[in-house]
């Protein structure tokens, strides 16, 4: 059998393996902090009764042998552990089975928790962790150099990563087109970092560039992943460069995280000077790595067929005029299809959640509840949140968009505000009623922009807000009621 060894791509291993580590923890550590209170027992979309409607084959999770919070919780810290395993780099310095199975094994955990996740867990970045972390099952261990078919399927995964989004972006949004799409998209973007409110106010030349640029690393640089060394490295490097341009303006969960590390797979030890890889403890001054076994060769070729074969699917989708933008072709989520912002809002709305322990009279006192990450206080700096992920901080941008994003989950929301449930205000920055729940609860919409800079010097805002119009009128309780019980119109 031919050896197919790529001895040059130990930092490239290097870096997925940590960094897939990583967003491993940070993904179980979300949902050990947030799973229950959304999807548990008694959530707002309980996994239990999602369980009883789908077989395993619609959605793979070991949870239909049997699903409880205490279980959920036992599976999202022990995926945690294992995780920091691999970023320590004790997994890679076991036996390599045992490394493969720690591997599948957090694949195995993860995909348990994204397949019972349902709207929560509608995120593209989920669908990629969960591809790219299959992929890491046959990176090897220390002992073994990394075979060329795997560092190659990463590259594809980059590929598709980028040049779906730009395909996305070339046929949707006019904005994108007219290269005008970045005047609106720093204030729209689902959740503004702390920079946010300043790259929204480049000089518009300057918004022109940013909108090429991501043309030009989405459309152009792909291609280069598959060009000899060292082109391939270079369009990695600026590759990786765009994705902490997108960090640096933004919280997109670890969605950009994880692009940079896939795309890793295109730096070749022989471009970085030894000092960086003497630093990551890979300088072994030209030993070369045992051969991999037979087997293993073997699983890395099989799996190689596998992608290649359900590769078909993106593929003809990326080449659609109709494509998707986040889709997975089959249930085990094994090469999928990504893109985003395919369109940008030009207007910035919010929903704002109320609550009175008065009657809904107009000169109630009603108090808002604050959350960790949306928008909200117009004098509170947007906060940095990424790579970790607010799941209902998120969905909460998308109501304004339709109310179809909140079916199923937003009035139970409402009505476990008007229950003082425990476990849900822990998902909020600032519950206004500590002493008692309130009598009643509503929801406003508030079209949102940032400040001038004169608006920020003079007022320490930096968003104003006007009233849009109401998005659900006042609720209450006739009665303190269990959790999940429908409250009722006043």
């Amino acid at each position: 059998m031919p050896d197919l060894s790529a001895p040059d791509y130990d930092v490239a291993r290097f870096l997925i393996e940590r960094g897939l580590g990583v967003l491993y923890l940070v993904a179980f550590v979300v949902a050990a902090r947030q799973f229950t209170p959304l999807l548990g027992e008694h959530g707002l979309e309980p996994a239990p009764r999602f369980l009883r409607r789908v077989s395993f084959w619609r959605a793979p999770s070991i949870f239909h042998l049997r699903y409880s919070d205490r279980l959920l919780r036992v599976v999202a810290w022990s995926g945690a552990v294992l995780a920091a395993l691999i970023v320590l780099g004790v997994a890679q310095r076991a036996p390599l089975p045992l490394t493969m199975l720690t591997w599948f094994v957090l694949w195995a955990l993860y995909q348990s928790i994204v397949n019972v996740g349902q709207t929560f867990y509608g995120f593209g970045w989920e669908t990629l962790l969960l591809e790219a972390g299959f992929l890491a099952i046959f990176l090897g261990n220390a002992e073994v150099a990394p075979l060329w078919p795997v560092i190659l399927l990463f590259r594809w995964l980059a590929f598709r990563v980028e040049f779906g989004a730009g395909l996305i972006k070339l046929r949707g949004d006019p904005c994108w087109r007219k290269l005008t799409c970045m005047e609106w998209h720093h204030e729209t973007q689902p959740m503004p970092n702390p920079m946010s409110w300043f790259f929204h106010h480049l000089p518009r030349p300057l918004h022109r560039v940013e909108a090429v640029g991501n043309f030009v690393a989405q459309l152009a640089l792909p291609f280069g992943l598959f060009l000899p060394q060292p082109i391939a490295s270079i369009a990695a490097f600026l590759m990786i460069v765009t994705q902490l341009y997108l960090v640096v303006s933004g919280n997109y969960a670890w969605l950009n995280w994880l692009t940079i590390v896939v795309a890793s797979a295109g730096i070749a030890d022989s471009v970085l000077p030894s000092g960086v890889l003497n630093a990551l403890g890979l300088g072994l001054g030209g030993i070369p790595s045992p051969a991999a076994p037979a087997w293993f060769h073997v699983a890395v070729i099989s799996v190689t067929i596998l992608v290649v074969a359900l590769s078909s699917f993106p593929v003809r989708n990326m080449a659609s005029r109709r494509q998707a933008m986040n889709a997975s072709f089959d249930p085990f989520h094994l090469v999928n299809t990504y893109g985003a912002f395919g369109t940008v809002g030009r207007t910035r709305y919010e929903v704002i959640v109320e609550g009175t322990d008065g009657e809904p009279s107009t000169d109630a006192d009603w108090r808002a509840y604050e959350f960790k990450g949306k928008p909200g206080d117009p004098r509170r700096m947007p906060p940095q949140v990424a790579p970790y992920h607010l799941r209902l901080d998120w969905l909460m941008w998308f109501l304004p968009l339709s109310p179809i994003y909140g079916e199923g989950w937003f009035v139970p929301f409402l009505g476990r505000l008007l229950q003082g449930d425990p476990a849900i205000l822990r998902l909020l920055r600032h519950n206004p009623f500590p002493e008692r729940p309130p009598r009643y609860v509503r929801a406003r919409l508030f079209h949102y922009r940032f400040t001038s800079w004169r608006e920020l010097r003079d007022t320490g805002a930096w968003w104003d807000r006007t009233l849009a119009g109401e998005f659900v009128d006042p609720i209450g309780l006739a009665e303190r009621i269990p959790a999940g019980q429908e409250g009722e119109r006043a």
